[in-house]
């Protein structure tokens, strides 16, 4: 039998797109599926909504920075007056500086340059079928390969009594609202992912008021407490108003204004948004008539990224975990290279890191704290921290609110680090290297940063093993101190 082509990706998300690519870049014959609805503009959105925040969070910062900086001798001046004026942004503006920068990185994974390179990009919707052979069926036609590859992503909302009559945005199409000239002034966000708790900060540092509604008990479950409990004070520092533990169970439109009922309370607000993540558009592929099996919207796969059919594999957000571009990437490079050559690479989470892009960031890779003692337990877990407050960087920027932790275990091998501060994701990008290729704790202590730099919290950090290991070892410490006091009696 004469197979159609090496790979096919069922897509819909931007790691299918770079999943597509770089199988062309292995000289692979490959088929990328776009989903009509939204015509595949499902992941173009998405990537558009993160630079788009990223854009407009770093602008927030800068007027509020700009409006706190008295002590550096800096006003804003209204025109022939001695008052201050209130710094406002031009949110049109904003938007096309936007879309510009989005039109120039999109480009590159658009569905033009993915078939110049040699992708057979095919739009529709289609499913899986098992007889005569295993194949994906679209457009009247049976498309055949070695392997396949899902990568599909959709928007669903949640239940909620009044919610689609009332109306309310997404993180994907929160951009409309965003560029218009006159800013909404009451917000409230449901749901607690990244996502929601960089743009509750954006919004508020923009001069609005903002609800954030989690239905858990902290903001993000997989974060380090600590870490959790400082990035919750600063938002409320904000002025994002948190409810954790809090359920919605009713939406109303009164008048022109839009009601919440949020467990006992009733809340008044101008716009919705509802932030509860993505979940796989999978009840139309037929999987189960080709033995895929999945569990609660999300697909089972092993530690190789195969589905429980061998010919299937899956990345993204087809299988969970919160939505890091990076983390699906990663994903699609191992499903990827196991789906056209032989499935032997596994996936490892522990040196993945992941950030929150609010002021100061939020990053963290492999373990917690918490989950570093449950695993190996109390005793063989030393936590190492350092705050900000003690870099030359973070005095000379005003950027003092922040620590970092490092989990380590008492060989010195390093499994995990939380940062909060300025230029974190910087930092742990070296943690993440760190623990990828096993180089232990003693030797960050020993790096030579430049200075001032934000990086020199690693070091410092680092160097904490050495004094907790000396205070561990009370013999040592007493050689140390004999060999010290012999070096100044006979001053040598």
């Amino acid at each position: 039998m004469t197979l159609d082509y090496d790979i096919v990706i069922i897509g819909g998300s931007l790691a299918g797109r770079y999943a597509a690519l770089s199988a062309t870049q292995l000289k692979a014959k490959v088929a990328l599926v776009e989903p009509k609805s939204n015509g595949g503009l499902q992941s173009v959105a998405r990537f558009y909504e993160f630079i788009y925040s990223q854009i407009l969070g770093e602008i927030g910062n800068f007027a509020q920075r700009l409006g706190e900086s008295e002590p550096f001798g800096i006003y804003a001046l209204c025109a022939d007056s001695t008052e201050k004026c209130q710094i406002s942004v031009d949110m049109p503006q904003t938007a096309l500086y936007a879309h510009a920068v989005v039109s120039n990185l999109q480009q590159q994974l658009s569905p033009t340059v993915l078939a110049a390179k040699g992708v057979d990009v095919i739009v529709g919707s289609g499913q899986f079928q098992s007889s005569p052979t295993l194949g994906f069926a679209i457009n009247s036609r049976l498309l055949r390969a070695r392997s396949y590859l899902l990568a599909t992503s959709v928007y669903a909302s949640p239940k909620i009594e009044g919610l689609q009559q009332t109306g309310f945005l997404t993180l994907s199409n929160i951009g409309q609202s965003l560029s218009s000239p006159t800013l909404l002034k009451n917000w409230v966000i449901i749901g607690g992912v990244p996502q929601s708790m960089e743009l509750g900060q954006t919004l508020v540092r923009l001069g609005c008021n903002v609800t954030l509604i989690v239905d858990r008990p902290y903001i993000l479950s997989h974060l380090d407490s600590e870490i959790a409990h400082l990035l919750c004070s600063q938002l409320e520092a904000d002025g994002v108003r948190i409810l954790t533990q809090t359920q919605v169970t009713q939406v109303r439109r009164i008048d022109s204004k839009k009601w919440i009922q949020a467990g006992d309370k009733a809340i008044e607000t101008d716009e919705i948004v509802v932030a509860t993540g993505y979940q796989p558009n999978i009840e139309s592929l037929n999987l189960a008539d080709v033995g895929v099996k999945w569990q609660q919207h999300r697909l089972i796969v092993n530690d190789k990224l195969q589905t429980t059919n061998p010919h299937i594999y899956a990345c993204g957000d087809v299988i969970g975990g919160y939505d890091c571009l990076n983390l699906a990437i990663y994903e699609a490079n191992i499903a990827l290279q196991n789906a056209l050559f032989f499935p032997r690479v596994k996936v490892d989470y522990r040196c993945i890191p992941w950030a929150i892009m609010t002021h100061p960031m939020v990053t963290q890779v492999g373990l917690t704290e918490a989950q570093a003692k449950r695993q190996y337990g109390h005793n063989e877990v030393i936590v190492l921290q350092q705050y900000f407050k003690t870099l030359v960087a973070a005095q000379l920027r005003d950027e003092t609110t922040g620590i970092c932790k490092l989990i380590v275990l008492r060989n010195g091998e390093i499994v995990g680090a939380s940062v909060l501060g300025a230029q974190a994701r910087e930092i742990i990008n070296i943690v993440a290297l760190a623990i990828a290729q096993k180089i232990k704790v003693k030797h960050l202590a020993n790096l030579s940063t430049v200075s001032p730099s934000f990086s020199e919290i690693l070091e410092q950090t680092a160097k904490q093993w050495t004094h907790q290991r000396l205070s561990d070892n009370t013999t040592f410490q007493g050689l140390l101190e004999n060999f010290f006091h012999f070096l100044r009696h006979w001053n040598l």
